[in-house]
């Protein structure tokens, strides 16, 4: 048998704790491992047990979400750690942070709980969370204060195709619409978004949008 998804959830309300504790555990594949209330536990906890993700609020005392997920999952760690952000408020600009920290995608707390072991799930693949319309949504809100790097477009090797794959992932649009659009299969599209992700080092769909954004290929 396949061993069960590891969960640690950190969130410093003990009913939220507790009830997203028991809808994990209930699922034969899926297995909690640890839990804790504020971000600096849930950095020493997963160093320790070694989840095979983080169910992670934003707002905390001690160590808030943010720092948690880049100390977990952002560039440069060495063993990074799948997050999934939990919160209150749809688009809240913590959670876009929280993405650029490295988390692999958001639920908020009023989500059904199918929802949420359906993010579980999908995260633990490796796999991004955010559905296309969420993604537009989220980073064309907050695309004006994303500062561009030095790391541009001119700087990879990226094909003319592939830049314009990356701009309509950028927009939104889900791999049968970038199919549509540029009038190719499906498995022609996932090839490219691999390419992509490869050649740009990104983890995940998510980071080739804020890489998009921040490096001016959508305005």
């Amino acid at each position: 048998m396949t061993a069960p998804i590891r969960v640690l959830i950190c969130d410093d309300q003990t009913l939220i704790r507790t009830g997203l504790a028991t809808i994990i555990d209930a699922q034969p594949d899926l297995e909690v491992v640890g839990e804790c209330g504020d971000g600096r536990a849930a950095v020493e906890l997963a160093q320790r047990l070694k989840p095979d993700m983080v169910v992670m609020d934003v707002r905390m005392p001690v160590l808030d979400g943010i720092e948690a997920t880049r100390l977990l999952a952002g560039a440069g760690v060495a063993d990074p750690v799948k997050v999934l952000v939990v919160t209150t408020f749809n688009l809240d600009e913590y959670v876009y942070e929280a993405l650029r920290a490295g988390a692999s995608g958001f639920l908020l707390k009023d989500a059904p709980p199918a929802q949420l072991l359906h993010g579980i799930r999908t995260v633990a693949t490796g796999a991004a969370l955010l559905a296309p319309e969420v993604t537009r949504k989220l980073v064309g809100r907050y695309a004006s204060r994303i500062r561009p790097t030095e790391d541009t477009p001119d700087n990879v090797a990226l094909t003319p195709r592939e830049l314009e794959v990356l701009r309509l992932i950028a927009d939104g649009q889900s791999n049968s619409e970038i199919a549509a659009t540029l009038v190719i299969s499906q498995e022609t599209v996932k090839t490219y978004v691999s390419r992509i992700l490869t050649k740009l080092d990104l983890r995940d769909r998510v980071q080739a949008v804020v890489y998009a954004y921040r490096n001016g290929l959508v305005t």
